[in-house]
């Protein structure tokens, strides 16, 4: 699967091709570092969506407590992650344990990273002008993350949604991904379902004591039950895929009370 653009059965990809978008003024996007040490947010704009104006950047680094204010174009359709355990080697080429863009670069530049890890998806300015959004862990997860949509004074408030939960020290041994770099710890959890997609079966996390349909929703529940209001599900995302209009956006990782356990 790789470093794959959007998923086919997302409704964010969906929108984008039934709907004509209309120009209006740029977004907000406020984001904001709680967790304990350094990330590497990224962005990638959907290819769909090329008519819209480039980023003012794809990749950064937001020590402990920073935020950042990165101003959106719209329309826009794409996606926001968090990258950790960063670092360049001899070479000068930059990497990262979880949410690797591949591009050996600080900035994405237009490629998407490597699973798993934790991602929101939007897009703004779309049907009638409305904002659709979600934070989704169908292809599993490295960090918390909340998105909270900021109106305008008199506007109907918008719903908020994210994984708030650590995830990485509660995955199934069967989902987790160690650090593999000579040092101790996991660092990001699987979902059963992109690993199933990935392999084309499930037959590499079979229990031969149970059935693989009842092991699969036994991993599928974790998700679940961990992160109700995130996307867990490629094809029962109703519920996940919320709409707002024309707001500003605070996306935090590793949100207040979590403070996440990424080291550097």
């Amino acid at each position: 699967m790789g470093r794959r653009l959007l998923l086919s059965g997302t409704a964010l990809i969906t929108l984008l091709t039934i709907s004509s978008l209309s120009e209006v003024g740029a977004a907000s996007f406020k984001i904001v570092n709680n967790c304990r040490s350094t990330i590497w947010p990224a962005l990638i704009t959907a290819k769909t969506a090329s008519e819209t104006e480039q980023l003012p950047t794809t990749g950064f680094a937001l020590k402990s407590g920073e935020s950042k204010n990165i101003s959106i174009p719209t329309p826009w359709v794409g996606r926001i992650w968090g990258r950790t355990h960063c670092g360049q080697d001899s070479s000068g080429n930059f990497t990262c344990l979880t949410g690797d863009c591949g591009t050996g670069a600080l900035e994405c530049d237009g490629s998407f990273g490597q699973p798993p890890f934790t991602f929101a998806e939007f897009s703004i300015n779309n049907i009638e002008g409305l904002d659709f959004y979600d934070v989704t862990v169908v292809d599993g997860f490295n960090l918390p993350m909340l998105v909270v949509p900021k109106v305008t004074s008199g506007e109907r408030a918008c719903g908020t949604t994210g994984c708030l939960v650590d995830l990485n020290g509660a995955c199934p041994k069967v989902l987790s991904v160690e650090r593999g770099d000579g040092r101790v710890g996991v660092v990001a959890c699987s979902n059963a379902l992109y690993l199933e997609a990935l392999e084309g079966n499930p037959k590499p996390l079979m229990d031969p004591s149970v059935s693989t349909k009842y092991r699969w929703s036994l991993y599928s529940r974790f998700f679940r039950s961990a992160c109700p209001r995130a996307y867990t599900d490629p094809y029962e995302d109703r519920t996940a895929t919320l709409t707002c209009a024309s707001a500003d956006y605070i996306i935090t990782f590793c949100p207040s009370p979590n403070t996440g356990k990424t080291t550097e």
